[in-house]
C-alpha cells in the first residue's frame, strides 16, 4: 500500500493546496529526509504565486530543508537513520573550471533543485547525486531546527558582505527590509560597517527590523530616498550600496546613492525581461564598481550555516512566524504584506 503525507502542493498560480500525496521513495544510491523545519523565501513566494512551471503542476517548492534522515538506500554509508541534517538545496560539482576557482555559485552541472518536488511537505527524497557530493551539515544537539534552517538564506548575503569586503568604517545603504536586508544588515555591523541605512517603500516591514542596530530607516514611500541616503552622508553618498528586491528602480536609486568610487550590488534579481536604465557617465565619472551577486561558494556555505547555528546570531529574533504547514497560504500573505519578517514551517509538527 502507498504510503502517504501531508504537502503544500502547487496548482497553479497562486493556488497551492494542503493535501495528501504518496511518500517519496528512496532513490538508489540517494536517502529520505522527515522535514523538520524548512523556511518561506521571497523566490518560494514568486514561484507559488506566478506561472513559474509554465503550466507543469503539481509540484512541490521548498528548499530550505531541516530534517532527520528517515531512510537510506543500500549501500549509502555517509548517512544513517536520525541524523539531523542542514540541506543547501544546490550540490555544487566540485570539478569545473568555477568551483575549482572558487566560484562553486556558478557551477554548471548542478542538479536544478526546483525541478524535483521539495520540502513543504513531510518527507524529501534526495539522489545518489546529493549523496556523492554531499553539501549537507550536521545539526548538532540542542540547536533549534527553526534556527538552523536559516542558513540557506543567509548563505548567499553572507557571501555578498565577504566577496564585496564590507570593512571597518564603511557606510552601507541596503535596498529592502525583508528577511534578506536585514540579514545584509546584520552582517555588515559584523564586519564593522559604520552606518548601515536600511530602504524600503513598506513601513510595516521597516518597523520589523527595529531591533536589530541599523542606523537609519528611510521609507522610500514617503520621501526621496536617494535624496534621504546624500543627507545622511553629507551630501557624500555611502561606500557601499546594496539593492537586495526585484526592482530595477531600486538599482537606478543605488547607483545614485553611491559615493564616488563606491560599489553598487545588484543582488535581488528583477523579473525576466526588465532592464535598468544605467546613467554611464555616472558610472564612468565617479568610477562605480557595479557587482551583480548570486549564490555563495561551497566554503561561504559552510561558514554562513556556522554562523546560522552560533548562538550569537539573533535567529529568534529574524523568525517572527513559525507555523505548521498546513498555514502556507496565511504564511505567503503574512510576508508579502510585510506582516512578517521570516516564516519558518514545521510540516510535522501536527504529528509529535
Amino acid at each position: 500500500m502507498t504510503q502517504l503525507m501531508d504537502a503544500a502542493v502547487m496548482h497553479g498560480p497562486g493556488d497551492v493546496r494542503f493535501e495528501k500525496v504518496p511518500r517519496p521513495t528512496c532513490p538508489e544510491g540517494g536517502f529520505v529526509v522527515k522535514v523538520e523545519a524548512i523556511g518561506l523565501c521571497g523566490s518560494d513566494i514568486r514561484n507559488l504565486t506566478t506561472d513559474s512551471r509554465k503550466g507543469a503542476y503539481p509540484h512541490i517548492y521548498g528548499h530550505e530543508v531541516v530534517g532527520i534522515v528517515d531512510e537510506v538506500a543500500p549501500g549509502v554509508t555517509q548517512y544513517s537513520v536520525g541524523d539531523r541534517i542542514y540541506v543547501y538545496p544546490v550540490a555544487h560539482c566540485l570539478r569545473c573550471e568555477f568551483c575549482r576557482g572558487g566560484h562553486s555559485e556558478q557551477c554548471p552541472n548542478v542538479e536544478n533543485y526546483a525541478d524535483r518536488p521539495g520540502g513543504f511537505a513531510q518527507y524529501i527524497a534526495y539522489t545518489d547525486k546529493r549523496v556523492e557530493r554531499g553539501a549537507t551539515f550536521p545539526v548538532p544537539k540542542g540547536v533549534d531546527p527553526v534556527a538552523a534552517s536559516l542558513a540557506e538564506p543567509l548563505s548567499s548575503t553572507y557571501a555578498c558582505v565577504d566577496n564585496i569586503d564590507v570593512r571597518l568604517g564603511d557606510t552601507v545603504a541596503v535596498l529592502g527590509a525583508g528577511p534578506i536586508g536585514v540579514f545584509l544588515s546584520i552582517l555588515c555591523r559584523m564586519r564593522g560597517a559604520k552606518t548601515i541605512i536600511l530602504v524600503d517603500v513598506n513601513a510595516d516591514r521597516l518597523a520589523k527590523s527595529s531591533g536589530f542596530a541599523i542606523d537609519h530607516r528611510v521609507d522610500s514611500s514617503a520621501v526621496d530616498a536617494v535624496e534621504e541616503v546624500r543627507r545622511l552622508t553629507d551630501g557624500l553618498g555611502v561606500d557601499k550600496v546594496i539593492s537586495a528586491n526585484p526592482s530595477t528602480v531600486a538599482q537606478q536609486q543605488g547607483l545614485a546613492m553611491a559615493k564616488k568610487t563606491g560599489t553598487v550590488v545588484f543582488f535581488g534579481g528583477v523579473p525576466k525581461g526588465a532592464l535598468t536604465e544605467i546613467d554611464s557617465n555616472l558610472v564612468h565619472y565617479s568610477g562605480l564598481w557595479i557587482y551583480g551577486h548570486y549564490g555563495a561558494n561551497s566554503m561561504q556555505v559552510q561558514r554562513a550555516f556556522e554562523l546560522a547555528i552560533d548562538p550569537s546570531f539573533p535567529a529568534s529574533r529574524i523568525v517572527t512566524h513559525v507555523l505548521p504547514l498546513r498555514e502556507i497560504n496565511r504564511a505567503i500573505e503574512l510576508t508579502r504584506t510585510g506582516e512578517a519578517l521570516k516564516v519558518v514551517l514545521l510540516p510535522n509538527s501536527e504529528e509529535e
